[in-house]
């Protein structure tokens, strides 16, 4: 039995994250045509960049093309299809049967993955998608296990079959909303949502303007369509039973570190599950230890629930520094993210390392010179782990980062 790992790659850092933390596959998207349209994304000198860096290390890539385009952008389709098809790119992820069609004509080594978008929610849907071409249908986020379990028994088994198991939910069937849209003039089904979902709500009389009298939900909440984050880091052995052929992690506007932490997790959890052994706890810690809203299993296993109280992210960890080189003997370059002391009590983290706790030890500039405080963004510095790791390994810090009210990672 084999499953695949699908992780995400906002731009060039996080793709190369996913990759040295374990997924077997990378979900992107170029300029255009894709779902979040402010995460870094890749243009078409990156794509070929991150294919190249994807395929020689065994990782497949998949573009996300899976908005829905209005005439004048379908006439910019054909060539920016036809340029992912010579890139080597291995899979479209498409909502728009237009645009499937147009994948099928101008790149026809592509493999065609019918996105969730599209709100895959029963077997004869994904049948009919299966006839007309396509290799994976990634269902609507609104299916039970059990329901999985029957589109699966009914359906192709050349046909694949992909879920989010991990990552932030919308309030909107399978995401397809139109608040952003009409509040803010940011088209959600064209990569730009603003989450009004997030928002605190009020209620405003016609005749009082400027009288705000609060919206409240049980017990003085007021985030009404907030909805909590998916974690199925607990359950990937009854996602294997299910059937399903890819576990899909959701984050491309996500950070490096998020993406590093959540793969590598994931990473875990599924090798564990193949081999028949328990989840380690230290893994379903580490999800934790990423921004994150309130938890749930998403719809399968019944209603997630909303999450009213507020619409912050939990936010514990700090990134302090990345690997950039370390020999046989712990000694490191590493390149700084956020200031950090001598004495500090800081975890190291990596691809496939436990984390390692211990207390910062006083460093040296690139030059030699002791440092107790590195402090300018970015630079380098020496320092000494417990431990040899591998560049793009993480050393972090605890710290309560969680303001009031935050809506977004």
């Amino acid at each position: 039995m084999s499953i695949e790992l699908l992780a995400p790659a906002g731009d060039m850092e996080r793709l190369r994250m996913a990759v040295a933390y374990g997924a077997d596959a990378v979900y992107l998207a170029g300029s255009d045509f894709g779902m979040r349209a402010f995460a870094g994304n890749f243009d078409r000198e990156e794509l070929a960049e991150a294919v190249e860096l994807c395929h020689h290390n065994g990782v497949q890539v998949h573009v996300t093309c899976n908005t829905m385009p209005r005439c004048e952008e379908v006439e910019r389709l054909p060539d920016w299809l036809g340029y992912l098809d010579a890139a080597g790119v291995d899979a479209a992820i498409v909502a728009d049967l237009g645009v499937f069609r147009l994948a099928q004509r101008y790149a026809p080594r592509l493999k065609l993955h019918v996105s969730t978008q599209a709100g895959v929610t029963n077997h004869e849907v994904a049948r009919a998608w299966h006839e007309l071409g396509a290799s994976r249908v990634i269902l609507a986020r609104e299916l039970s296990l059990d329901e999985i379990r029957e589109i699966r028994a009914k359906t192709p088994r050349d046909l694949e079959i992909e879920a989010f198991v991990h990552g932030a939910m919308c309030v909107s069937y399978s995401g397809r909303c139109l608040l952003s849209n009409y509040m803010t003039g940011r088209d959600a089904q064209r990569g730009a949502c603003a989450q009004p979902c997030r928002y605190k709500y009020a209620l405003v009389e016609e005749k009082r303007p400027g009288e705000y009298f609060p919206v409240f939900e049980e017990a003085g909440e007021t985030y009404i369509m907030n909805s909590r984050d998916m974690c199925m880091i607990g359950h990937i052995p009854e996602l294997l039973e299910a059937g399903l052929d890819s576990l899909k992690i959701e984050g491309r506007a996500k950070s490096a570190y998020y993406a590093a932490v959540v793969t590598g997790a994931y990473r875990h959890a599924v090798d564990a599950a193949l081999a028949g052994e328990p989840l380690d706890p230290v893994w379903a810690a580490e999800v934790d230890k990423v921004s994150h809203r309130p938890w749930s299993t998403g719809f399968y296993y019944g209603q997630p629930g909303q999450y009213t109280g507020d619409a912050r992210y939990i936010r514990d960890f700090q990134v302090c520094a990345v690997v950039v080189s370390c020999d046989g003997a712990g000694e490191a370059v590493l390149s700084l993210r956020n200031k950090f002391s001598a004495g500090d009590e800081v975890e190291l983290i990596g691809p496939g390392l436990r984390p390692v706790r211990f207390t910062a030890p006083r460093m040296e500039d690139m030059d030699g010179y002791p440092l107790d405080q590195p402090k300018k963004p970015e630079m380098t510095f020496r320092m000494r782990l417990p431990i040899p790791v591998k560049p793009l390994s993480i050393l972090r810090r605890q710290v309560d980062l969680s303001p009031r009210g935050s809506r977004s990672e």
